[in-house]
């Protein structure tokens, strides 16, 4: 049977006891990996490890698809009506709610974020996304097609089958929620992979999937290895498989002369530094109007300092550690880059406290080229660039400039030029006077390099569903 692993939080601002399960949750019960081999799980504020859990491997894949295509052919998918689906993933997001503050310590113990942050909003809106696809369950259908008075003409739109998820480790249960509810909503079954960093907030949420009452084998989790191009390749290689690919971004974060400078420096900071910058839409490139550039980065740097880095479970933490010592490692090397390639580090760009930790200063570079590492790619850390600009249409070439298209933002008092600019912009979501904005009900993707399909809305469930059109000839004549 595999382990328990028990830890007592007695913070500041959270006291009590946890327990989660530790092996693979395949047709609906907690077993051992079939290797029975482990992986460690780090805390990221002090590099130790704080428990293991069971490793899967191919043939713990095949047992949880086994049991994923038993039960979408049973006891889910078109064997039950969508208001039971909705039911069950309401009552799963109701027990969610009854373990909130549980949640979002193990999500900060395992993934590094603050606490406040966590229980603050991730937690609430993982919450908030099952129960909004739970609404969608029984609305899934098709269209009656007007073709001529001797033939019925409809659309279908069915499950899928069994469909296979994998999640990355920079926000662990709210990319869990993402992908498990419109798949389930629409009927499907779901064998799904945390990241080996991160496991435990998936592995806690499958014991309330157990307690919701979900029927075996309708949610699989099986922790391992893999991302996101060789999935792609893979897909490609053998059945054609669809697939949709979130992979992240390098978002440019436009403000012009005749915007509020201090809002503007409290988005951009909240663009940049939420989550320790390990947001795939982070707004790392700040494009600042040349009429206000001395001001913003003034007050950008003042702010930027008084950001508390620390242990996710301290008082007033706003920046918690990197995930890991691995990626703690390529930040810094990106900022060392930066400065070999004659960036000027204007803020920051060192570690911060223990060496064992994975904590780094929130860091500004200035006097940066287009060419620059730090200017064209992914960082995945706190690590910002602030670009002087003249004229709108500088700052369009400029902000498009990239192989990704995942997001960007604006900031100006004036509508036309934001719908202009946003208008122009590449990228998949456009924010105007705001930064980080996400609702459950409105589409997020990217355009380019930042990767394939809609998260969220009723966009999402259009990768969940095969539509089938159905003709039926009423008065069974040739014509």
């Amino acid at each position: 049977m595999p382990a328990i692993f028990s830890h007592r939080f007695d913070t500041p601002l959270y006291s009590g006891n946890v327990y989660v399960q530790t092996g693979l949750f395949i047709n609906g019960a907690f077993v051992d990996a079939s290797s029975r081999t482990t992986i460690d799980i780090f805390n990221p504020s002090t590099g130790k490890v704080i428990t293991q859990v069971s490793e899967g491997t191919a043939k713990d894949i095949d047992l949880a698809v086994a049991a994923a295509r038993n039960a979408f052919n049973t006891t889910w998918g078109l064997k039950v009506p969508g208001s039971a689906r909705g039911q069950l993933l309401y009552k799963l997001a109701t027990l969610m709610e009854e373990s909130l503050e549980e949640l979002a310590a193990i999500e900060a113990l395992d993934n590094g974020t603050a606490f406040g942050v966590v229980k603050g909003w991730v937690v609430p809106f993982s919450i908030g996304l099952i129960k909004y696809y739970a609404g969608w369950a029984d609305k899934i259908s098709g269209q009656v097609i007007e073709t001529d008075e001797g033939r019925l003409t409809y659309t279908r739109h069915e499950p899928i089958g069994v469909v296979g998820q994998i999640i990355p480790w920079n926000a662990p249960l709210l990319m869990f929620a993402m992908k498990i509810a419109p798949a389930l909503a629409a009927g499907n079954t779901v064998v799904i992979k945390p990241s080996e960093l991160t496991p435990l907030s998936a592995l806690r949420v499958c014991s309330l999937v157990q307690e919701a009452g979900f029927p075996p084998g309708v949610l699989n989790v099986v922790v391992g290895t893999l991302t996101g191009r060789k999935i792609m390749e893979a897909a490609s290689k053998s059945n054609l498989k669809n697939i949709t690919l979130e992979l992240g971004g390098k978002s440019p974060n436009i403000i012009f002369n005749d915007a509020d400078v201090d809002q503007a420096v409290s988005w951009a900071c909240h663009g940049i530094f939420f989550a320790q910058g390990q947001i795939c839409f982070a707004g790392s490139r700040i494009y600042v109007q040349s009429g206000i550039y001395d001001e913003f980065l003034a007050k950008f740097t003042i702010r930027s300092k008084a950001h508390k880095i620390g242990d996710p479970f301290g008082v007033d933490s706003y920046q918690g550690p990197q995930i890991s010592s691995t990626q703690t490692e390529r930040v810094m090397g990106y900022i060392k880059s930066g400065v070999d390639q004659g960036a000027k580090v204007h803020l920051g760009g060192q570690r911060h406290g223990d060496q064992d930790g994975n904590f780094i200063t929130p860091t500004i570079f200035t006097d940066t080229r287009p060419d620059m590492k730090i200017v064209q790619e992914e960082i995945f850390g706190p690590v910002s660039v602030v670009i002087k600009f003249e004229d709108q249409e500088d700052v369009i070439q400029q902000a498009n400039d990239t192989i990704y298209g995942l997001a960007a933002a604006v900031f100006t008092q004036d509508i036309s030029q934001a719908f202009e600019v946003g208008h122009a912009l590449k990228a998949g979501t456009v924010w105007v006077n705001c930064y980080n904005e996400v609702h459950a009900a409105v589409p997020f993707g990217g355009f380019k390099q930042s990767g394939i399909g809609r998260e969220y809305g009723s966009y999402a469930l259009e990768h969940y569903v095969n539509v089938k059109a159905m003709h039926i000839n009423i008065k069974h004549k040739m014509g």
